[in-house]
C-alpha cells in the first residue's frame, strides 16, 4: 500500500493507494510530525511513502519514516517524474502543479491535457500527448478577486462567491458578484476554447477548492477531479519504484 502525503500551508492531506486506486482519504490541521507518525503506526501495511510539502521537511520526521518503511520519497526538483519537464524556470515551479499534471497523464495517457487548479490562485497547466509538461499560466483565484476589489477601492464591500448571479447586476452587490464570477468563468472558457483550436482532442481536468462551483457554470465539458494531485503523486511514486527496482 502507498501513502501519499500533501502538506499545504493550512492543511495536510493523506491518501492511501492500492493498485493505483484510492482506498481512503485523511485530512488534518495538526502538525505534520504528529499526523504522519500516527498514520504510519495505525496502518502497518504501508510499504511506500511520498511526501510533498510547501514547508521544509523536519529531520526528525525524515529519520522516523526511513527507519520503518522500505522507500520514502520527498517530492522535490530532483525526483524523477514520468513527464518530460520543459518549463524554463524549474526551480520556481510549484510541485503541486507538476504533480497534478502527472495525475492527468495517469488518467489520460498519451493525450493532450489541460489541468485547471481553482484555488487561491487559478493555474492552467498543459501536458502534451507526448508526455511533455510545457507550462501554463497563473491568475488570481475567485476569492482573491473579491478581496482585491474591496482592498483597492474605498467603497466596495468584500463579498463571497454566490450561486445566485446573473449576467447583469442590478445593484452594487449583484454587479460585483456578476463581474467577479462571470469574469473568471469567461476567462476559463476562453482559455479552453483557444487551446482547443490547437488541440482538438484536448482533455480538460479541473480541481481545487472552487472547482465544483466553477465547473457547473462553464460551457466547456470538464472532468472534475478533486484528488488529481494525490493521483499524480502516486503516479510519481510508482514510476520511481519502477526505475529503481
Amino acid at each position: 500500500m502507498n501513502l501519499i502525503i500533501d502538506i499545504g500551508n493550512t492543511q495536510i492531506k493523506a491518501a492511501f493507494f492500492e493498485n493505483n486506486k484510492i482506498l481512503r482519504l485523511k485530512n488534518s490541521k495538526t502538525g505534520e510530525m504528529e499526523f504522519i507518525t500516527d498514520l504510519v503506526s495505525k496502518y502497518e501495511n504501508i510499504q511506500h511513502i511520498i511526501i510533498s510539502s510547501v514547508r521544509e521537511y523536519p529531520e526528525k520526521l525524515v529519520n522516523s519514516l526511513q527507519e520503518k518503511n522500505r522507500l520514502v520519497l520527498f517530492f522535490n526538483g530532483e525526483i524523477e517524474t514520468p513527464l518530460e519537464n520543459l518549463y524554463e524556470s524549474k526551480s520556481t515551479l510549484g510541485y503541486d502543479r507538476l504533480a497534478a499534471c502527472a495525475g492527468a497523464n495517469s488518467l489520460y495517457s498519451n493525450k493532450n491535457c489541460l489541468v485547471i487548479d481553482a484555488g487561491t490562485a487559478i493555474t492552467f497547466d498543459f501536458v502534451t500527448e507526448k508526455n511533455q509538461y510545457l507550462g501554463g499560466c497563473i491568475s488570481p483565484g475567485l476569492q482573491m478577486r473579491f478581496k482585491a476589489l474591496h482592498h483597492y477601492t474605498k467603497k466596495l464591500p468584500e463579498l463571497m462567491p454566490d450561486e445566485d448571479f446573473h449576467l447583469i447586476g442590478k445593484n452594487t452587490k449583484e454587479a460585483i458578484v456578476s463581474g467577479v464570477q462571470n469574469g473568471l468563468i469567461f476567462e476559463i472558457d476562453s482559455y479552453i476554447d483557444n487551446l482547443q483550436k490547437k488541440h482538438s482532442d484536448l482533455q480538460v481536468i479541473i480541481t481545487g477548492g472552487d472547482a465544483n462551483f466553477l465547473s457547473k457554470h462553464l460551457t466547456n465539458m470538464v472532468d472534475l477531479q478533486p484528488q488529481i494531485v494525490a493521483i499524480g503523486l502516486n503516479k510519481i511514486l510508482e514510476y520511481n519504484l519502477l526505475i529503481r527496482y
